[in-house]
């Protein structure tokens, strides 16, 4: 009888998914119980329909939708907004960079009559040193270069706050995140897409040969932390084990980030957010829990920090 209730349920799920752009409906599916796990279909349908308004992709991260207070809100990622000033009218370009300590003497920002900041000149050197600020260069066809220039000393408010989204091991700024952050300013300030994030909306009630993830039946025993740091019992592990022990070393690393350690815990968060998952779970179900949880840390990052790129 449960089995039957389940069916019934995805049937009925099935049947209210609203095609909307070019997805299928196991695309959409996949993308409603992992990026849209939190919304009721209503929501999840209003969602995509924003998304494929915008012209953005939420299967490639372009957006996120986050639910609270009975409202839903889009949050749009960095390569969201690189893709929406891709498709804009005269693209030309978005160059990101850090400048470190052993290049302070070599940089020096280009500026035009009216004394705006059009250019940088920039001479990288080995070895670096310390990430002492970033900039971005948005080009754009008969407009001047839109620059942005900052300080590390700029971040390190966030850094506090949030040290392990922008923070390295040791302690030092994540060039990484630094350029996406200088990246969403220059991109907004260029294409005239700042106000691109859909906010407050009422909730409705009723990368290369990685095999795509497709759940399988739901099955009683969820695999803990030790089915994801325990090496393959065979001597010459095959090429696909070898992958696999690969995914999880990366699965681990990346839940610490979500403060997700220990068996428990981690037990919690994979019945939670990838219940199709079984004792012994396959190259491509590791594939989709890790496509889950890099999903949960994004998504982290622009909740964290969204008030301050507006």
């Amino acid at each position: 009888m449960a089995n039957n209730n389940q069916v019934s349920t995805q049937n009925t799920e099935l049947n209210e998914l609203h095609q909307i752009g070019g997805f299928g409906v196991n695309e959409l599916m996949t993308m409603k119980e992992t990026v849209g796990k939190d919304l009721s279909i209503p929501q999840f349908n209003l969602f995509m329909y924003q998304c494929n308004r915008m012209g953005l992709d939420p299967s490639l991260r372009h957006a996120f939708p986050i639910v609270y207070g009975g409202k839903m809100d889009i949050r749009v990622s960095y390569e969201g907004l690189k893709s929406l000033a891709q498709k804009s009218e005269g693209y030309q370009g978005v160059f990101t960079q850090v400048v470190c300590e052993n290049e302070v003497d070599d940089f020096d920002v280009v500026l035009n009559d009216d004394g705006e900041m059009v250019g940088v000149k920039h001479k990288p050197r080995f070895p670096r040193g310390k990430v002492m600020g970033a900039y971005a260069v948005a080009k754009r066809e008969n407009r001047s270069n839109y620059v942005v220039f900052m300080d590390v000393s700029e971040v390190q408010k966030w850094m506090k706050i949030n040290g392990k989204f922008w923070k390295q091991d040791n302690g030092d700024v994540d060039p990484d995140m630094f350029k996406k952050h200088v990246g969403t300013r220059a991109i907004k300030g260029q294409f005239d897409i700042a106000d691109v994030i859909v906010e407050g909306m009422e909730a409705v009630n009723t990368e290369n040969d990685i095999p795509e993830y497709k759940p399988r039946e739901r099955k009683d025993i969820t695999p803990n932390q030790d089915a994801l740091d325990q090496p393959s019992s065979k001597a010459e592990p095959t090429e696909e084990e070898k992958q696999i022990q690969k995914i999880r070393t990366e699965i681990t690393k990346k839940l610490k980030i979500l403060g997700i350690v220990g068996k428990a815990k981690v037990a919690e968060y994979i019945a939670k957010n990838a219940p199709d998952m079984g004792e012994n779970p396959t190259l491509a179900e590791y594939t989709g829990l890790l496509n889950i949880i890099e999903m949960n840390i994004e998504m982290m990052e622009m909740n964290t920090d969204s008030d301050e790129l507006e």
